[in-house]
């Protein structure tokens, strides 16, 4: 994750390398230049009892690599896979580019950019479970 910027508002939280750490009264901004540190802002965390629908579960898998409780090589294959699988369901061009980019951040080992741009799809997919869709 060489060259990542977090910035942190008032009390944020954030795990590094299974360390959790509390931002202070103020907004600030941290760099991150070790490479492959594991990063997850908890702000962007899902509970495993929340991961109940597909991006969700795809999130939380990503989510396990940030925070090294995943290996990142042997876990690549399988979210490749899922990845894909969300494509079959989610055809409009504005969901496919977030999946583009996601697939795109996952072979680049950006698992941040990755569950970022996962994350993008969390309302669409809302819509479509209200509707009875997916």
């Amino acid at each position: 994750m060489t060259g990542l910027v977090l910035k942190l508002g008032p009390k944020e939280r954030v795990l590094v390398n299974g360390a959790v750490v509390e931002n202070g009264d103020r907004r600030s901004r941290l760099s991150i230049l070790t490479p492959n540190a594991n990063i997850l802002r908890l702000k962007d965390a899902i509970h495993p009892d929340a991961a109940t629908t597909p991006v969700r579960r795809v999130c939380y898998a990503v989510q396990l690599v940030l925070s090294g409780d995943s290996d990142a090589v042997e876990t690549r294959l399988s979210l490749v896979r899922r990845i894909e699988e969300l494509g079959q369901v989610f055809r409009d061009p504005e969901s496919q580019t977030c999946l583009a980019s996601a697939t795109e951040a996952l072979l680049e080992d950006q698992h941040y950019q990755c569950l970022k741009s996962l994350r993008m799809l969390l309302p669409r997919e809302n819509q479509l479970l209200a509707r009875g869709v997916a």
